[in-house]
């Protein structure tokens, strides 16, 4: 299987006021991460509105992504439901389409129990024959993963990485200590990488990538050198971005970012709401101190 390490920026999905997804925008912002050195795309992401969009905009996405990328860095689809069979149902095309990978996402309107949750991803990685990223983010999500959830999917062959967006670092060093070789982590914008990766953490998954690829690959490149103090002030200066992140809707503070830098994305799909101008502005002045 494909082993997944380093900087995978979460896409925004590219959109414009009529609900056509702007394959060109997307396909552009592909090339030009991957030409500045990441290591894989995630289509499907929280930045990319999956909760906001139809399954014939997913799927417009994750093909356009995979066309895109032509095979030059894996790619990770995110694959979200409330429901198992469906979510079934999209991860299998999902690899039919070509993704190397699925970023597997419970959404939840009733209470679930440990088995309910942990028989939902286990279905997921049961479907296709290509490595999962199961993802937990108790900010957003009605259902949480616990530690021996987690720890029982970990023993499953194809579920090999976890993304971890809870902000309690702790946590994830439990996971480590719990899981041992059986699952990989990932750092979310809600964690600072560099630490994650201190403590063994394999990459980051992440919005904020979308806007500084080149500075997110030169973070993690420093980590893996062991550079800690020239990748802690290098993370010191990126922090600024996850800080904008955590304060503004997610897609629109990443949108706006690419519309500073020329990339037509669109606003994020209503009901949310574009950043306003004072915001944006705030955006832009992050940009440009980063350089």
């Amino acid at each position: 299987m494909t082993d997944f390490h380093g900087v995978f920026p979460y896409l925004v999905s590219p959109i414009d006021s009529g609900g056509v997804i702007r394959t060109d925008v997307l396909g552009r912002l592909c090339d030009d991460l991957i030409k500045s050195g990441v290591h894989g795309l995630t289509p499907l992401g929280s930045t990319g509105e999956f909760a906001y969009l139809n399954a014939a905009q997913r799927e417009t996405v994750v093909k356009v992504t995979i066309e895109a990328t032509q095979g030059r860095v894996p790619v990770v689809a995110g694959v979200a439901s409330t429901a198992t069979a469906d979510a079934v149902a999209q991860a299998k095309a999902c690899q039919k389409a070509g993704a190397d990978g699925i970023l597997a996402i419970l959404e939840a309107y009733f209470p679930l129990k440990d088995a309910q949750i942990e028989s939902y991803f286990s279905a997921i990685a049961d479907a296709v024959d290509i490595p999962v990223v199961i993802y937990t983010n108790p900010q957003f999500q009605r259902a949480d993963l616990t530690l021996d959830v987690i720890a029982r999917l970990a023993k499953h062959p194809r579920i090999r990485y976890i993304k971890d967006a809870s902000t309690n670092t702790g946590r994830l060093l439990s996971i480590m200590n719990r899981c041992g070789d059986d699952i990989q982590v990932f750092s979310a914008s809600a964690h600072i990488p560099a630490a994650v990766m201190l403590i063994g953490g394999v990459g980051w998954m992440a919005g904020p990538a979308c806007i500084v690829p080149r500075q997110s690959v030169e973070l993690y490149n420093l980590c893996q050198a062991g550079c800690w103090d020239d990748a802690l002030k290098l993370q010191r200066k990126l922090w600024r971005v996850n800080e904008a992140f955590a304060r503004f809707n997610l897609a629109a503070c990443i949108k706006a970012g690419l519309a500073i830098q020329g990339y037509e994305v669109g606003d994020p799909v209503p009901p949310q709401a574009a950043l306003t101008a004072e915001e944006r502005q705030a955006v832009e002045a992050v940009l440009r101190e980063i350089g």
